[in-house]
């Protein structure tokens, strides 16, 4: 299990991305949302589209949702 954040903040792209706790692309904390302590970053993702239309996965640390 793996805390899971969401960036306030859109890409260029106009996606808003979703983080691991261990990430080193985490935003500061005034700019991201806690997901919760998930079993995976595809849960992470239906997670943070409670928040957000347009949702990618960081390319770091969670390529397995990153598609843009």
């Amino acid at each position: 299990m793996e805390d899971y954040y969401v960036n306030k903040n859109t890409q260029k792209t106009g996606e808003h991305e979703v983080h691991t706790g261990s990430c080193y692309r985490l935003p500061n904390t005034m700019n991201r949302i806690y997901l919760g302590n998930l079993q995976s970053s595809k849960e992470a993702l239906k997670k943070a589209q409670e928040y957000y239309y347009d949702i990618d996965g960081c390319y770091y640390c969670c390529p397995e949702i990153h598609n843009k």
